[in-house]
Order: C-alpha cells, then sequence, then structure tokens
C-alpha cells in the first residue's frame, strides 16, 4: 500500500428541497386554502475518524464528495425527505485545513469522532406559511437553499507516542524492528526507508506504546532538502523523540548538531521535546574509540548519552527506562492541561460520533 499523507479535496452539502404551492381539494370543503408543503433539509458532509484506515490513499482517485439533496415538499402539507448525510471515513490523525484560508478546522484524533465539515442547506417554504388575512391563497413558495462548500486539505500525522530520529543509516529501522513486531526494509544504503513505519512497543504498564520510525532526516529538512520535509509533521504529536546517532561516522557530534539544528528551524516545539540520545552501531567500533566518541558528545546532550547495539539488540533495556520515564511525565502534563486549559471550538463544530 502507498503511504500518502496530503489530500485535496470538495465537499459540498445537500441542496435544501424547493417549496411546493398546493391547494387543499376535497368534497365537501369548498375552502380548503393552501396546503404546500416545505421542502427536505440537504444532506451534510461528515468526515469520520477509523482505526483501520493508516493512509489518505483513497482520496488520491476521489476528490469530490457531495451529499444528497432534499425533496421537493408534497401536497396535502407534506414535508419533502431530507438528504441522506454523507460520511466519509479518514484515518485517525487527520487534521483538516480550509484551503482558501488555510485555517484549520479540525483535528480527528479519536476513533468514531466526526466533524460536519458541510451542512445541507434549508429546506424551502410551502406556500401555506405566506397565508395571512391579506392573502388567502398564496401562490409562491420558497427554493431550497444551498449546502456549504468547501475546499479542504487533508494532512495526516501519525498518532505516535515516540518517534525515531536520525540521519540515514543511523539504524532507526533496526531498531523499531527489534523492539516491536514492526518489519521495516532496511539495507546499508541512505535512503532505505521512504515512509515512516509504525510499531508498538510493550510499556512495563502493560499497555502498547506506538513508536514512530521517521525517514532520514538530512541538513536543510525544514526547507524541502531530502524526506524530512515530507515527514517531519508525524513527530509534532510524539511525546519523546529517540535520537539515534551512528557511532560509526565520520563525525558524529556534527551529525547530531545537524539534526538538532533541523528540529530547531522546523518549529512546532520539535526543540523542546524531551530527547534520548543514542550511539548506535557500538559492537561495530573499538571500544576506546567509542569512548572517546561518547565523551567528546555527552557535554553537548541535555541527558545521559546511551551507547547502544540495535543489530546485537545491546543496551536496549536500559535505552527504554529513560524512554517510559519521559514518556509518563509528558502523559501527565498533558493530561494536567487538558484538564485545565479549554480548547477553542473549530469553525465547523464537532458533533458527536455517528452509530
Amino acid at each position: 500500500m502507498r503511504f500518502i499523507d496530503q489530500a485535496e479535496v470538495y465537499v459540498k452539502g445537500g441542496k435544501g428541497g424547493d417549496g411546493m404551492v398546493a391547494f387543499r381539494r376535497e368534497k365537501y370543503v369548498p375552502t380548503g386554502g393552501p396546503a404546500g408543503g416545505n421542502g427536505g433539509k440537504g444532506g451534510a458532509v461528515i468526515l469520520r475518524a477509523v482505526h483501520n484506515l493508516q493512509t489518505l490513499l483513497d482520496f488520491r482517485y476521489v476528490h469530490i464528495f457531495a451529499a444528497e439533496d432534499g425533496t421537493r415538499g408534497g401536497p396535502k402539507n407534506l414535508t419533502g425527505a431530507s438528504g441522506d448525510d454523507l460520511i466519509v471515513d479518514v484515518p485517525c490523525g487527520t487534521v483538516i485545513y480550509d484551503m482558501d484560508t488555510d485555517e484549520c478546522i479540525g483535528d480527528l484524533t479519536e476513533p468514531n469522532q466526526t466533524l460536519v465539515i458541510a451542512q445541507g442547506g434549508k429546506g424551502g417554504l410551502g406556500n401555506k406559511h405566506f397565508l395571512s388575512n391579506r392573502n388567502r391563497a398564496p401562490e409562491h413558495a420558497l427554493p431550497g437553499l444551498p449546502g456549504e462548500e468547501h475546499s479542504l486539505r487533508l494532512e495526516l500525522k501519525l498518532l505516535a507516542e515516540v518517534g525515531i530520529i536520525g540521519l540515514p543509516n543511523a539504524g532507526k529501522s533496526t531498531l523499531i524492528s527489534v523492539l516491536s513486531a514492526a518489519r521495516p526494509k532496511i539495507a546499508d544504503y541512505p535512503f532505505t526507508t521512504l515512509v515512516p513505519n509504525l510499531g508498538v512497543v510493550p510499556h512495563p504498564s502493560g499497555d502498547g506504546v506506538v513508536f514512530a520510525d521517521i525517514p532520514g532526516l538530512i541538513e536543510g529538512a525544514h526547507a524541502g532538502t531530502g524526506l524530512g520535509h515530507e515527514f517531519l509533521r508525524h513527530i509534532e504529536r510524539t511525546h519523546v523523540l529517540v535520537h539515534l546517532i551512528d557511532a560509526t561516522a565520520p563525525d558524529p557530534l556534527q551529525n547530531y548538531q545537524v539534526i538538532q539544528q533541523e528540529l530547531l528551524a522546523y518549529g512546532h516545539g520539535l526543540a523542546e521535546r524531551p530527547q534520548v540520545v543514542a550511539l548506535n552501531k557500538s559492537d561495530a567500533i573499538a571500544p576506546e574509540d567509542l569512548e572517546k566518541i561518547r565523551l567528546d558528545l555527552q557535554p553537548h546532550c541535555n541527558s545521559h548519552l546511551f551507547t547502544i547495539s540495535a543489530v546485537a539488540q545491546q543496551g536496549l533495556e536500559a535505552l527504554l527506562q529513560p524512554i517510559w520515564m519521559a514518556l509518563d511525565l509528558a502523559r501527565k502534563q498533558s493530561a494536567e492541561a487538558n484538564s485545565v486549559v479549554s480548547v477553542p471550538q473549530p469553525l465547523l463544530s464537532l458533533s458527536s460520533p455517528v452509530e
């Protein structure tokens, strides 16, 4: 399956049905009066987050989503049928932007969370509503109103709590493959990983924590160089970053600084995110050389520098301990913030889950 994390769509709510001009015609009722019914309401377009979708690939082939129109009002004061709502499934983690204003309309992160993205039009009034003392036989009705229309940009941001970052060939894919059941492509050349990989790693509490292996960042990634510009958004939701450094690289310190500069340049608070830094491939370098690299690099890190070998599965338990501690702290702070800070309402209201 191709990994698509951006799409542009056009959504349109259904048109309201027209009101009807009709009169009551019954035997023994000489002055029946107006009896034209109202038009039905147009259907709405609703986005719904589902857990079994991992990509926006479907939106590459279908760009237009229109709900059903309401039907015309009927005689005998019958109201027209309302149009059916159109429910469009999207992956959890989808952010919706209005393309005209570039404003964020909503962020669907929970399964079955829904967003009414285009309301249907109101049905027109039938001629019975225009009955008055001056006009006992109104012969006009109102047309239905058009539904809302929006051009939207959908962006998928993976729902991972831990992001694994580093330059190409730092061993990110190998690490996620040994920590979880994920089986990403692994090879000895740069940019082997072309899309983010997700893996679930068991937490000591018994829960599973989603780790994301972000494709190799390089210098200038925040401005579009390499693959990083396309996938840096996927670590915006992470609570903790695991920064892998290739111990066999010519200059590990420079590699560390390149990634830090890219996080700072990209913004969105990534540079302030808790990081666990680890020297990888420790089994491929002499112990005395590894110690020298560690001593040179440690003063530049804000936390303890770990030494691991993902291939040999050495030092992984020690690496996971600070990850769990940082993650538990971030979860606690996030829960406290959500309980205090009120979230502003989006442009289009979030509705309750659709059954």
